[in-house]
């Protein structure tokens, strides 16, 4: 029969178990607290190695040591190359001469200081370009005023309304909102250039009301423009961020939206980032083919009329290899394919490999970068695994480029066209108002859209308020047509 084991044994066995209970579970607690952290370490050294090469950070963010990849010496020496096409300024035709200045040929030879006669005669032709000293042109309407004989009425000349509440002409407010839209000048800029340059004093506030008038005028022709792009066979779609007004002391944030085609490019600044603005600017029928990155606001477009931009792409696997772990040579399996891919799709730009060669030898591609995300979904670590899975669920959409021509890979054609807005907001800070928004928003997209299609823009804006300011039909951002009918003021 066992010996009874003492009370005071018992006891304190019972202590040293509840002791032992305490502090395994104060060793399960302080691990989890040293994994939780061991992950935030290491999410935050992830963010510490971001720059635009990996993500979607701009380049003017980025710190400095920052390395691109390098580009492989030619061995040649910059400027043009032998054999390269000349380039030199043309000569204006003569009636676009102004003036002209014969210089007579020396009276003898420059080699044998023989004298020079009956030789033969050629003319070459040298033009200066110069600007004349710039003075407004200032016309003052005389209203004259007569007194009735008969009951004393004072009777005032009436100004047409075209001119009645206008101190400023067409083009004097054009370039006012040119200055702004298109070269990014702050209302104290656009004041000093248009009196150093033109000897012109407006206010801040008159260069407001010229801007509000171009916002007016431009409504009906921006409109236009986007029922052009809502009717095109494809588009791109980008945005950036912005702001307007203020919020408890802080600039509010907001995003400039962009939907281009080829020849017009149309800008919305809204205060969301969803895919409701993105609808909007595209319409409820649009059935072309899209080309964007892989923000979710657009993924409610059919995968199979979508093109993913392999720029954004390419910075994302440029991401797994930075992370390194198990996704660094999946990342660098990945940049291998993508770099075989641009090389092919190059030769297909330049005529020198046919679309029927490409597609044959993009199937082997789609195959192998397929397999290589999904490794990187299941294996890699968890950054690099969640990317991937959000890629594969576009993964169709990364290939659309291959099966229809005239569609590019990239989206960069967007990010050039939205490019002068980030500089637009890093001056500006953004907008004040909604009408503040509502001015840059049509400004970019008429000076943009111009831009595109090699049209005068201050020739357009001039004839646009002459139009405005009359009632007359206004003239039209889309290429091929002339004028639209004018629309009650926006």
């Amino acid at each position: 029969m066992l010996e009874v084991m003492p009370r005071n044994a018992r006891l304190r066995i019972a202590e040293l178990e509840a002791q032992v209970a305490e502090r395994d579970a104060r060793i399960a607690e302080l691990e989890a607290q040293v994994k939780a952290l061991t992950r935030r370490v290491a999410e935050l050294e992830a963010q510490l190695k971001q720059n635009s090469t990996n993500s979607s950070k701009p380049p003017s963010s980025d710190p400095p040591g920052v390395r691109r990849t390098p580009r492989v010496p030619t061995g040649r020496r910059p400027g043009g190359q032998p054999g390269h096409e000349f380039h030199e300024r043309e000569l204006l035709p003569p009636e676009q001469v102004d003036r002209f200045i014969d210089v007579p040929a020396p009276e003898r030879c420059t080699s044998c200081d023989g004298k020079l006669e009956g030789g033969q005669r050629q003319v070459l032709r040298h033009q200066m370009v110069e600007i004349p000293p710039l003075k407004p042109l200032v016309t003052e309407l005389r209203c004259h005023v007569l007194e009735c004989a008969h009951c004393g009425t004072l009777n005032r000349a009436i100004l047409a309304p075209e001119v009645a509440g206008h101190v400023f002409g067409e083009r004097l407010s054009a370039m006012v909102c040119l200055l702004v839209g298109k070269y990014r000048l702050s209302k104290r800029l656009v004041r000093d250039a248009l009196s150093d340059l033109l000897g012109v004093r407006l206010s801040l506030g008159a260069i407001g009301n010229r801007e509000q008038e171009m916002r007016k005028a431009l409504s009906t022709p921006v409109a236009q423009a986007e029922q052009y792009v809502r009717d095109q066979d494809a588009a791109n779609l980008d945005e950036t961020g912005w702001y307007e007004g203020k919020e408890n002391g802080r600039h509010r944030r907001a995003w400039l939206w962009l939907a281009a085609t080829s020849l017009v490019a149309v800008f919305r600044i809204s205060s969301s980032h969803g895919s409701e603005v993105a609808k909007a600017l595209l319409g409820e029928d649009f059935a072309g083919f899209l080309t964007t990155d892989r923000w979710g606001a657009y993924n409610w477009y059919d995968t199979a009329l979508r093109q993913l931009c392999w720029s954004h792409l390419t910075r994302d696997v440029q991401g797994f290899i930075d992370r390194g772990g198990e996704g660094a040579p999946i990342g660098q399996a990945l940049m291998e394919e993508r770099n075989r891919m641009f090389k092919w799709w190059h030769r297909v730009r330049d005529g020198t490999l046919s679309r029927e060669d490409f597609e044959r030898r993009m199937r082997e591609v789609e195959q192998k970068v397929g397999l290589l995300l999904r490794q990187a979904a299941v294996c890699a670590e968890e950054k690099t695994a969640g990317t991937a899975a959000k890629i594969l669920q576009l993964e169709e959409a990364m290939w659309t480029f291959v099966h229809v021509e005239g569609l590019e890979p990239t989206n960069n054609f967007a990010e050039r066209l939205i490019r002068p807005c980030v500089m637009y907001r890093k001056t500006s800070f953004g907008t004040q108002s909604p009408e503040g928004s509502r001015f840059v928003e049509r400004i970019l997209t008429a000076v943009t859209t111009l831009d595109l299609q090699q049209r005068n823009v201050l020739e357009y804006l001039t004839d646009l308020l002459y139009a405005h300011r009359r009632g007359l039909p206004l003239p039209s951002l889309l290429p091929f047509t002339t004028n639209v009918q004018a629309a009650p003021p926006a």
